[in-house]
């Protein structure tokens, strides 16, 4: 899996060096995406942010290679932090008896009508640290993200006038 992820960043990072844009706006879309691909949208994070790249006009193939920064196997440990954090931050507790309602909501089969009514039930509570949490952990994100492709992005452009 490891090696998965480094091919990805790489073929990202040089997809990024060849872009026509300054670097500053660049970084600034590649930040827009992982912005979105880290924000309580999940599910619209692509159209969103295509969108705003429309609007704002930055280049939207880096806004996409931000957009799917989130890649699938950070979903669950991400989510389930940027929860936590949001409860922390709103003071939330998980319901009583949670974790055996889960437990109970999981053995229900995909094809049972009730099991996604029992799902939003079970999470309702959950809707605002996990709103809170992921906005704050995005927007943390993507703030680093600004400044590590902005000096990614120079420093290889320069490199490539140099050879």
């Amino acid at each position: 899996m490891m090696s998965m992820t480094r091919d990805l960043v790489r073929r990202w990072a040089e997809t990024l060096l060849h872009i026509d844009d300054a670097p500053e706006r660049t970084a600034a879309a590649y930040a827009l995406g992982v912005f979105f691909a880290f924000s309580p949208f999940l599910g619209l994070h692509t159209i969103l942010g295509v969108a705003l790249a429309f609007v704002l006009r930055l280049n939207r193939v880096a806004v996409l290679l931000g957009v799917y920064s989130n890649v699938p196997w950070l979903l669950l440990p991400y989510y389930t932090a940027a929860t936590g954090l949001g409860a922390a931050v709103t003071g939330a507790r998980l319901p009583a008896g949670f974790r055996d309602r889960l437990g109970q909501v999981m053995e229900l089969s995909i094809t049972n009508g009730t099991l996604f009514r029992e799902i939003g039930s079970l999470l309702e509570p959950l809707l605002w640290p996990y709103t809170i949490g992921s906005m704050i952990g995005s927007i943390a994100l993507a703030a680093v993200a600004y400044p590590i492709a902005l000096g990614f992005v120079r420093t290889r452009r320069r490199h490539q006038r140099h050879h």
